[in-house]
C-alpha cells in the first residue's frame, strides 16, 4: 500500500496543505502550530532534508503521491539511541493501518542499521489512538511529562515511550 522513498525537496508541496489543516496537525510537531506561511514551510522543510537522522517519505503505491513522512531524528552515536517520529498528512489514508505498518519499518531500520540499542518518542496522553498503535507495535510507558503539551486552550501530558532492541529483535 506504501513505500518508503527519500524525501526530495519537491515533496514540499504536499506540505502546505497538510500543515494549515489543524487536524492533521493537532497532536503532530510543535513547530507545524507556529509555521503561518510556505516561505515558513520552505525553510523548515529545507532544514528536515539536511537533518542527518533517518528520514524517509511515505508513499502512496496507488497514487505515487506522498502521503507523510516518518523517520527517527537526535540520533546519538555514544548512546545508541534516537527519537521516533511520523506524520501522516493525507487523511485519506487515516485508519488504514498505514502507521502501524511504518512504524515496524522504521524501528526496524533503526535497530539493523543505524544498530541502535532504544528508540523513543513523546506522544500527548489525550491522543489515545496514537498511544494504542505505539503499545502495539512494542513501545512501553517510561514515564509522563506532566503538561508539556498545550492545544486546544488546555495543557496535555505528553507520555515517554520506548522499545529498546532486545525487545524488538526477540518479538
Amino acid at each position: 500500500m506504501v513505500n518508503l522513498r527519500a524525501l526530495s525537496s519537491d515533496d514540499v508541496k504536499y506540505f502546505y496543505n497538510w500543515i494549515n489543516d489543524d487536524e492533521a496537525i493537532k497532536y503532530s510537531l510543535t513547530v507545524f502550530q507556529r509555521l503561518q506561511s510556505d516561505l515558513d514551510i520552505d525553510k523548515w522543510f529545507s532544514k528536515l532534508l539536511n537533518d542527518s537522522g533517518l528520514c524517509l517519505g511515505i508513499e502512496a503505491v496507488d497514487t505515487g503521491k506522498l502521503i507523510g513522512y516518518a523517520g527517527i531524528c537526535s540520533i546519538s552515536d555514544i548512546n545508541m539511541s534516537g527519537e521516533y517520529y511520523i506524520f501522516i498528512g493525507d487523511k485519506c489514508y487515516w485508519n488504514k493501518g498505514i502507521g502501524s505498518y511504518v512504524t515496524g519499518e522504521i524501528i526496524n531500520r533503526g535497530f539493523t542499521e543505524y544498530k541502535l540499542n532504544r528508540i523513543m518518542l513523546t506522544v500527548s496522553d489525550i491522543n489515545g489512538a496514537g498511544v494504542k498503535a505505539y503499545e502495539k507495535a512494542g513501545f512501553r510507558s517510561e514515564g509522563i511529562m506532566r503538561e508539556a503539551c498545550y492545544r486546544d486552550g488546555a495543557f496535555h501530558d505528553k507520555l515517554v515511550m520506548s522499545v529498546l532492541r532486545s525487545e524488538w529483535i526477540d518479538n
